[in-house]
């Protein structure tokens, strides 16, 4: 698996399941939850924008899709 740079979400806090985020020179970005590092998402830059704009529209729970 490559190195990546990751930050934490600032939403986070000291929490210690923490949103990860790293940008990758291809243009793309990787997620990850702190829990469980080895299980990565890839993604364009585009498809995080339509994803927190769901999120932040309600259009998807917490507690799975609507």
């Amino acid at each position: 698996m490559s190195t990546y740079h990751w930050q934490k979400s600032s939403y986070s806090g000291t929490a210690s399941n923490c949103l990860n985020i790293a940008a990758v020179g291809d243009g793309t970005l990787r997620l990850r939850e702190s829990d469980a590092p080895g299980v990565v998402i890839a993604m364009a830059s585009g498809s995080l924008r339509g994803l927190l704009h769901a999120i932040k529209a309600r259009w998807l729970a917490a507690s799975g899709c609507r």
